[in-house]
């Protein structure tokens, strides 16, 4: 019974310790009161603070900056009139423009309260100096008028997770992700044109962790316990960071139309330039969820070259790993799936009875999964033979001996053309005579791993 508890008590020991050295967010939970404090910063306003200073600062002025989504928030128990995304997009845009150190911002968006307020002071000045040619300083005029908004808030662009429930104890995660989309433009309060409009987007992350044991520990006692953390990253704090990025933007491309220009163009301006650069052709090769486009690297036609380790499984205690080497060409049937054909020669050696020497020739269907990717799994299942002309298979005296192969694997694109790839695989043999033995109800298995390069041929 004891030992029963001990295992009990290990398995949710172990369930509570990578629940909680996975997630970071299980470390802060609110406890205690929390004081008010300043708003959190995003990490691209130190980008933004960062950037070379103007040669003269740009006079701006705001309207208003609208949420133009026109969406509310999701409710699982009814209607809810909330909107998606905040009404204030207006102040954060105004705050980013300001600790930006090019822009000075103009009072736009409340310009009646503001006028008003003069009124008021003007009244009051000839009421009580007993002047009628009161004047005021003229209201600052922009030379640049900003406009733009929120425009896209799109809701689960990415759902998914994972569990796993075994004897009682059990793990699961979840996740998802919505997406908003930034539009700001800068128009010529001279003569009207749109000098240039930016366009930035970002992710809102929610994920949902939880682990739970339910198990009799004896008898009429039960053990159950639970834990777990859901965490939604603030739309708010994405706005900001959309918003930052967006004004970023805007300057760089500015400052490369020569619509403003740096203090000095010394190499700190030119370093922000180039970054910026790099950044936007960068993000013209991807799509809206990071896959390259026009990604020509994976051709229909590879060689591939491995060195494989590989050991037996049969009638007889397992043997050794030994090396070997694997070389195959594949030939595309459709975008993602391959007809491939290998040929190698392996090293099986069974304990005190046998160091086999074996070649072999297969043909195997191969499913590539991320065909526009860098990094992309992969599985494979086929037939194929070891075959020896001196009879010398194993201890099985067969010159041949036909097996089906399955495997999966891991490939990186690393250059153009050049990946580096490796792949776990089992040769289950079609029958048990591989070491001479025909005993049990399973036949004799080889399993092994490869590693090596694929070669993509052709355009």
């Amino acid at each position: 019974m004891f030992y029963r508890l001990k295992r009990v008590c290990g398995i949710l020991g172990i369930t509570l310790l990578l629940i909680s050295s996975a997630c970071s967010p299980y470390y802060y939970q609110p406890f205690n009161d929390r004081n008010a404090r300043l708003g959190p910063e995003t990490p691209m306003k130190k980008e933004l603070q960062q950037l070379p200073e103007p040669k003269e600062p740009i006079y701006v002025a705001v309207y208003k900056f609208r949420d133009q989504t026109g969406q509310y928030k999701e409710s699982n128990v009814g209607a809810s009139w909330s909107t998606a995304v905040t009404q204030g997009a207006t102040n954060i845009l105004i705050r980013a423009l300001e600790e930006s150190g090019w822009f000075v911002p103009i009072e736009r968006e409340n310009i009646s309260n503001l006028l008003n307020e003069r009124k008021i002071i003007r009244s009051s000045r000839e009421q009580y100096e007993g002047s009628n040619n009161v004047l005021l300083p003229p209201l600052l005029f922009a030379g640049v008028l900003l406009e733009g908004g929120i425009v896209s808030y799109e809701s689960n662009v990415y759902t998914g997770g994972a569990g796993l429930r075994y004897f009682g104890a059990d793990a699961s995660s979840q996740y998802r992700e919505d997406r908003i989309s930034i539009y700001l433009r800068a128009i010529s309060t001279n003569n009207g044109k749109i000098l240039k409009t930016v366009y930035t987007t970002k992710s809102i992350l929610s994920q949902e962790v939880s682990a739970g044991l339910f198990r009799y520990v004896k008898f009429r006692r039960l053990l159950e316990a639970e834990t777990g953390y859901t965490y939604n990253e603030p739309r708010e704090m994405a706005i900001i960071e959309a918003i930052e990025k967006a004004v970023h933007s805007l300057v760089i491309e500015g400052a490369i139309d020569n619509l403003w220009q740096f203090k000095a163009e010394n190499d700190t301006s030119q370093t922000a330039v180039d970054s910026y650069l790099s950044e936007k052709e960068q993000n013209q090769q991807i799509d809206y969820i990071g896959r390259l486009q026009d990604f020509d690297g994976r051709t229909s036609t590879y060689l591939s070259v491995m060195g494989n380790t590989q050991t037996y499984i049969g009638d007889y205690s397992s043997g050794s790993f030994r090396p070997g080497f694997t070389a195959n060409l594949g030939i595309g049937l459709s975008n993602s799936l391959f007809l491939e054909g290998g040929v190698g020669v392996q090293q099986i050696e069974i304990k005190e009875l046998v160091r086999s020497v074996d070649y072999f020739g297969d043909l195997s269907l191969m499913y590539m999964a991320n065909m526009n990717g860098k990094l992309s799994p992969y599985a494979s299942a086929g037939i194929g033979s070891f075959f020896d002309p001196e009879d010398q298979i194993g201890l099985s005296g067969n010159s041949w001996l036909p097996y089906a192969k399955y495997g999966a694997g891991l490939e990186y694109l690393f250059s153009d053309r050049t990946a580096l790839t490796s792949r776990v695989y089992v040769n289950h043999m079609f029958n048990d005579r591989y070491d001479g033995v025909e005993a049990g109800t399973f036949n004799d298995v080889i399993w092994g791993l490869n590693l090596g390069f694929r070669f993509y041929l052709g355009k």
